[in-house]
């Protein structure tokens, strides 16, 4: 049965780019646009088995955003990537102190995307 992956970015092209990326890699994909359509998501009786999403969005970054998914029971151990160009070490270190698996830099390249998701979700 494939993995679903919830992606959660304010752009639109990285949404269709890690759409087409994670098809391809045989994931079932979910998309949103904001931390709080994100969170609707994983509220809803929808299974996810990771999370993708931006650190730099607007209203709710990705840090408060991964807060709020810890504060679900369902979600406290689902695997979450943080999707970035972000270099700030302070921001670095709050993402590695909510246990952050692992962190995707953009631009995005889609083999190192799905090698990255391979070893935190085996298939």
């Amino acid at each position: 049965m494939p993995k679903t992956a919830l992606v959660v970015d304010d752009s639109k092209s990285i949404l269709s780019l890690m759409r087409k990326v994670l098809d391809v890699a045989g994931y079932n994909v979910m998309t949103a646009s904001s931390g709080d359509e994100g969170l609707q998501v994983l509220t809803s009786d929808r299974q996810v088995d990771i999370i993708i999403t931006d650190l730099n969005m607007p209203n709710m970054d990705g840090i408060t955003f991964i807060w709020e998914i810890r504060k679900l029971p369902q979600h406290m151990f689902t695997p979450i990537c943080m999707l970035t160009t972000e270099s700030e070490q302070a921001k670095l270190a709050d993402g590695e102190s909510i246990s952050i698996d692992a962190w995707i830099n953009k631009p995005i390249q889609p083999v190192n995307v799905v090698n990255i998701l391979k070893q935190i979700v085996p298939a």
